[in-house]
């Protein structure tokens, strides 16, 4: 009875020491280089009535519950990125080359750090740079855009404050904060920088030959003065020599009052050092048991971890190789799509290029064929094109019906014309002249094609001005 009794108590025991070791093992403490990220059943509500998606502790602990939650970590490593921008366009659309070094990292403000854990909970460091290269690209292109020349090469903390206010609001958007921004170089294509620089120097030289000449005048005049004044001095040196004799003494009795004082203060710095000392040593003492204690509990710590989290670890880890096998899959699929797609376009273009360029050499070859002479050339292409001008001209009236016109017919008038003669004529006269035709387009055709009459008005038409004669009565 009494080995039921201890058996069945020691199973208790047993089965209290592993609840609490449970529990104990799903305590986590956030490292100061990291973020906790706790997901799963969280319960707390949104503003918007959902629930959370994570929650990030930075610092501290907190306990996962088994099975409702589970946690990660987020890395605050700081991660470089090397920005080589290349052709950036400025305010004055000069391109621009400034190659730069930026630092981010993950943020700890909350908020931010939300971001984080919803956009980048899962990627490597890698994967987190080239975002972040991304990101800073199109910013730094948007802050060049707004700033001149000048502004990028003389103000330079100008140009790294707008890039770091515009790129510092985007990355908080995937939860990055910007730690450092370093513009190595500023360059342009023009070379307006250069051209900037030498205006710059050949100035400096001028003022520098200017302060040179100022200062040779001022030498020989101070030379003067000094003379003046070392004839001065001179008489006054004896007038004092006396009096100097004097205050020397004084001095020396000084002197002497205050390397005693200096002894008694030396004595007592002495003294107040040595208590210094003795409680350091006692300090150090102290800190040495500090450390040992802190160095038995870690080693209790990587026990714990080398029993529980390094299995689990190893499953995470399988479970993401293989999420990353298949995405990458995809992206090769889609990478394939979009490069054939490119290279058609590029077909395409290349046609459209070859069709304009024959065009150019066929009218090179027009202009040198007419000894270069440019109005000759001009003068041959409107000369094939004056058929088509004139088909236009007789389309303007080649859709009237003349069987469905009606004119009046009153006999003739003083030039001795018909009024049906005048409306032909007149139909006629409505047809733009070749001659303006080509003048809407800012050519003058040559004499031998016939030539407008000078500045004279053109009489008015027979027709113009008049009404017709009214029908004759039945």
């Amino acid at each position: 009875m009494d080995a039921d009794i201890l058996v069945l108590v020691g199973v208790v025991v047993l089965v209290f020491f592993v609840t609490v070791i449970g529990f104990a093992s799903r305590y986590k403490r956030c490292p100061s280089d990291k973020i906790l990220v706790v997901y799963g059943k969280l319960g707390k509500p949104t503003q918007t009535g959902g629930s959370l998606s994570a929650r990030c502790i930075h610092g501290g602990a907190t306990f996962i519950w088994p099975v409702l939650q589970d946690y990660s970590f987020l890395d605050l490593t700081p991660i470089p990125i090397d920005i080589k921008l290349e052709g950036a366009l400025s305010k004055q659309n000069i391109r621009v080359n400034t190659p730069s070094t930026f630092t981010v990292g993950i943020s700890t403000e909350p908020g931010v750090m939300e971001n984080a854990a919803e956009r980048l909970l899962g990627q490597n460091l890698k994967e987190i740079q080239e975002l972040a290269r991304d990101i800073i690209f199109g910013q730094m292109r948007v802050v060049i855009a707004t700033m001149s020349i000048e502004e990028i090469n003389s103000d330079r903390e100008k140009l790294i404050d707008n890039i770091s206010k515009g790129v510092e609001v985007e990355l908080q958007k995937v939860g990055l904060r910007l730690i450092n921004v370093n513009v190595q170089d500023v360059q342009d294509e023009s070379h307006y920088i250069e051209a900037l620089g030498k205006e710059a120097a050949a100035r400096a030289i001028n003022e520098a030959k200017m302060r040179v000449a100022e200062q040779e005048r001022d030498g020989e005049i101070g030379k003067a003065q000094a003379e003046r004044e070392q004839r001065i001095q001179v008489a006054a040196a004896h007038a004092t020599a006396v009096e100097g004799e004097n205050e020397a003494g004084i001095k020396i009795a000084n002197s002497n009052a205050r390397r005693r004082e200096m002894e008694a203060e030396a004595e007592r710095k002495a003294g107040a050092a040595e208590k210094v000392k003795a409680a350091q040593a006692l300090e150090e003492a102290y800190k040495a048991e500090t450390v040992s204690e802190r160095e038995r509990a870690a080693r209790e710590e990587a026990t714990q971890v080398a029993n529980i989290v390094v299995p689990a670890e190893i499953e995470k880890r399988r479970i993401e190789t293989i999420a990353e096998a298949e995405a990458e899959r995809v992206r090769r699929l889609k990478k394939g799509e979009a490069d054939g797609i490119q290279a058609l376009m590029e077909a395409e273009a290349e046609g459209i290029r070859a069709i304009l360029l024959r065009k150019a050499e066929g009218f090179a070859k027009m202009v040198q064929s007419s000894e270069s002479r440019a109005d000759l050339a001009a003068l041959l292409l409107i000369t094939e094109q004056l058929p088509k001008l004139v088909e236009e001209q007789v389309k303007a009236i080649s859709n009237l019906k003349i069987d469905q016109v009606t004119v009046w017919e009153s006999g003739r008038n003083d030039d001795g014309k018909t009024s049906t003669a005048n409306f032909l004529s007149g139909l006629v006269g409505a047809l733009p002249p070749l001659h303006d035709l080509t003048r809407n387009v800012g050519v003058h055709l040559p004499e031998y094609l016939g030539r407008l009459a000078g500045d004279a008005k053109p009489s008015p038409r027979p027709t113009e001005g008049k009404e017709p004669p009214p029908p004759p009565k039945s």
